[in-house]
């Protein structure tokens, strides 16, 4: 199966031996961010630095000034990695050592773009502003983002790209210093949570039928057993239902399904019209449409034929496996199975093997691994060992 591994630019530029080292693991591919969102990174091998803080999101390369010129929603350039186009540097270093070279873009999750422009973002039930999550409703934020997929998709030496949030962001966060597991909220609860009321969404809302005020009620006392302490479990489709009622629930679903879908297309077809011939785009994604984050949720059907397949989150047991390949199975395109193999962060190099054997008979066409920068060594070590055994 072909096989890549996640890196990012600060994992090689300044480290003379990370790509040789990345291709010895055994893939043949590197997904290298070019639009990431604020982090900070370890960075164990690398010769100069140990931890790496990248303040805000930020495209890694330099912005095309024309394409944003006079715009009030742009993308950051980014300060901590020396270079004037770390991207480029790092990409190079790739493909020298004889790795292809995919993008690795992030899209609808911002927090510097909430906070200088917090018009832009989520706003949940309650009136709580969500500045990590811009809503892709709005036709800037929409504007916007089509506008970064295709720039930074589209880098020099690349052949092809990986789309994280291309759809609805909510109420995960999974960064900063998150205080928010004090009452354990299921994703029946956080679909609640992650439910936008910006002047754009209730607008939408009310074009299907919807009275914004009124749903806005209905989920906060959905909500109120759960901060009681009482229903926070609930999951899928049916526990949002169960919370907020059926038929509200149901109808929450057509305006965000429509949004979603708009930016996808919107998104894969700029980045084709910005790409040579033959450029792959991929999507990271979830087969349960109502889920949003890193993964956003889809129908697999109109996905697959808006892109050439998707990035699937595969780290887990066999049953979570089969219930995010299952409904991608015989649909045609790539899917990639994405499995962690950081050991600190829940991952499971030891089982890389088995695990990846699993997805493949269940339909897994590529293997993508999180992440080869921040990994260990002997995690790197039972990964190249795993797909040594899995190549023979």
């Amino acid at each position: 199966m072909r096989t890549s591994a996640f890196v990012y630019p600060w994992d090689v530029v300044g480290d003379p031996d990370a790509a040789a080292r990345l291709a010895r693991l055994g893939v043949r591919q590197a997904t290298l961010a070019s639009a990431y969102h604020s982090t900070r990174a370890l960075t164990p091998r690398h010769p100069g630095h140990r931890i790496v803080t990248a303040e805000h999101a930020a495209v890694l390369y330099p912005p095309d000034a024309a394409r944003w010129k006079g715009r009030d929603l742009h993308p950051f350039p980014q300060s901590w990695v020396a270079g004037e186009d770390p991207y480029a540097e790092a990409a190079e270093a790739l493909a020298g050592a004889g790795l292809q070279v995919h993008t690795w873009v992030v899209l609808a999750h911002n927090s510097r773009l909430g906070a200088e422009h917090p018009e832009t973002s989520v706003v949940n039930a309650y009136g709580d502003r969500y500045p990590w999550a811009p809503c892709i409703a709005q036709d800037a934020v929409h504007a916007y983002l089509v506008d970064l997929a295709a720039e930074a998709a589209v880098r020099p030496g690349a052949s092809g790209t990986e789309l994280e949030s291309c759809g609805w962001y909510g109420f995960a966060h999974l960064h900063a210093h998150d205080k928010t597991a004090g009452v354990g909220l299921g994703d029946a609860a956080q679909y609640l949570m992650s439910l936008c009321f910006c002047p754009d969404c209730r607008s939408g809302y009310a074009g299907t039928g919807l009275d914004a005020g009124e749903l806005a009620g209905a989920v906060r006392r959905a909500l109120e057993p759960v901060w009681a302490g009482r229903g926070s479990g609930a999951s899928g489709w049916s526990g949002v239902r169960e919370l907020l009622g059926a038929g509200l629930a149901d109808a929450t679903r057509p305006w965000r399904d429509q949004v979603a879908r708009r930016l996808q297309e919107a998104a894969v077809a700029a980045v084709r019209l910005a790409a040579p011939e033959g450029f792959q785009v991929l999507l990271h994604a979830d087969p349960a449409p109502y889920r949003t984050g890193a993964n956003v949720g889809v129908d697999p059907a109109h996905i697959l034929s808006t892109a050439d397949g998707v990035v699937l989150p595969c780290t887990g047991g066999d049953a979570a496996r089969e219930a995010v390949l299952g409904p991608f199975t015989g649909r045609g395109g790539v899917l990639a199975a994405n499995f962690g193999v950081v050991s600190g962060m829940g991952g499971s190099p030891a089982t890389l093997e088995r695990d990846a054997a699993h997805a493949r008979s269940l339909g897994a066409t590529e293997l993508r691994l999180y992440h080869a920068g921040l990994a260990s060594g002997p995690d790197l070590d039972a990964v190249a060992s795993a797909l040594a055994r899995l190549a023979g």
